[in-house]
C-alpha cells in the first residue's frame, strides 16, 4: 500500500522549510517590505521592471511566468493600473494583445522597494561568516537546480585547504573508496599519514595543496609533494560524485603540473592501482606514462600498484 504523503518524511521537511521561508521573508504578512503592496504585487513589479524593454509582457505572459491564476493575477494588474503604476498598450503585431509596462511612477515604487528588499537581505547576511554566506547561496542554488528551477551550470573553484579541509580529504576519500571498491579503514590510516606528513614537513615553496569548491562545498582535492630536489609528487587526487563529469579531475592535474614546473622540478610521479581507471585516463591524458606494476596486498584486497611519471 503506499505511503500516505502526510506519512512522508522528505515532504514533511519541504513543508517545514516553507514554513520557515516564508515566515523568513514576511510572506505571510498583508503588504510587503512596510508598503501598500502584496508579496505577488511585487513580484509582478520585479517581473516588469526586469522585462525586455522591445518585448513587454502581456497578462498571460505573466501568468505564465508567475504560475498565477488568470482571475487573481487580473485583480492584482487592476489595482496596480489604479494606483498608476502600470499600463497597458495595444501590441504593433496585435492590437488584441496588450503589453504591459510600468509607469514612471511605478519605475519609482519599485526602485524604492528593490532598495528595500536588498537592505532586508544584506541585514539577513550580516551576521555570517564568508565560508557560512558561500553555503547558504549555493544551498539555495541547489535546491533550484534539483527542482528545475535553473540550468546545471555549476563551476568549481580551486582553492588553498582551510582548518578541516584535511579531515574532510581523509574522511571523503576513505568513504568513497570503502563504497566504490571495498576498500577496508587501513586505507583511512595511509591517506591519514600523507595528510599528516604534508603539514608536519609542508614547504610552501615546493608543495601545495588545492581544495576544489562548487556551489560553496568542498568536491575534490589534489596534493604536490617533494619527493626529491629535482622530482615532485602528485597526491591524493579525489573528485566526488557529485562534481564527475566536469572535467574537475584534469582540471586539478594540470594545476599540479603547473606548480611544479614553476618551483623548479623537472620530472613529476605518482603512484596508483590499476583498478582506478578514471584516474588513470586522466594522468594519461596529461601525459603520464606507466613506469612500471606491482601485485602487493592492502586495504584487504589483492591489487596492481602502478608508478606513473613524466617529463616537466
Amino acid at each position: 500500500m503506499p505511503v500516505s504523503p502526510l506519512q512522508d518524511p522528505d515532504v514533511a521537511a519541504i513543508r517545514q522549510f516553507n514554513r520557515f521561508h516564508t515566515r523568513l521573508v514576511g510572506a505571510l504578512n498583508e503588504r510587503m517590505l512596510a508598503s501598500d503592496y502584496s508579496l505577488a504585487q511585487v513580484r509582478i513589479l520585479y517581473e516588469l521592471a526586469n522585462a525586455r524593454p522591445d518585448a513587454p509582457p502581456s497578462a498571460r505572459d505573466l501568468g505564465d511566468i508567475l504560475q498565477m491564476d488568470a482571475g487573481y493575477l487580473s485583480r492584482l494588474l487592476s489595482g496596480l493600473e489604479s494606483d498608476g503604476l502600470l499600463a497597458r498598450t495595444p501590441s504593433p503585431e496585435n492590437a488584441k494583445r496588450l503589453a504591459l509596462t510600468l509607469t514612471e511612477r511605478g519605475r519609482e515604487v519599485f526602485a524604492g522597494l528593490n532598495e528595500a528588499s536588498a537592505r532586508e537581505v544584506a541585514s539577513l547576511l550580516s551576521g555570517l561568516p564568508a565560508e557560512a554566506r558561500g553555503q547558504l547561496t549555493g544551498a539555495m542554488a541547489r535546491i533550484r537546480r534539483l527542482l528545475g528551477d535553473m540550468p546545471d551550470t555549476r563551476a568549481f573553484i580551486l582553492r588553498d585547504p582551510r582548518p578541516g579541509d584535511l579531515g574532510w580529504v581523509i574522511y571523503r576519500q576513505a568513504a568513497l573508496y570503502a563504497q566504490e571498491y571495498g576498500f577496508d579503514w587501513t586505507f583511512e590510516g595511509l591517506i591519514s599519514e600523507i595528510a599528516g606528513k604534508f603539514v608536519r614537513e609542508f614547504d610552501p615553496a615546493r608543495e601545495r595543496c588545492w581544495i576544489a569548491e562548487m556551489e560553496g562545498e568542498a568536491v575534490g582535492s589534489v596534493f604536490v609533494v617533494r619527493q626529491d630536489d629535482e622530482v615532485a609528487k602528485l597526491r591524493l587526487l579525489y573528485v566526488d560524485p557529485a562534481a564527475r563529469g566536469r572535467g574537475l579531475g584534469r582540471a586539478l592535474v594540470e594545476e599540479c603540473l603547473r606548480f611544479a614546473r614553476g618551483a623548479g622540478y623537472r620530472r613529476m610521479v605518482l603512484w596508483t592501482n590499476d583498478i582506478l581507471t578514471s584516474a588513470r585516463r586522466i594522468y594519461e591524458a596529461a601525459g603520464f606514462e606507466l613506469l612500471e606494476e606491482e601485485h602487493h596486498h592492502s586495504f584487504g584486497h589483492d591489487l596492481v600498484g602502478q608508478n606513473w611519471g613524466r617529463e616537466l
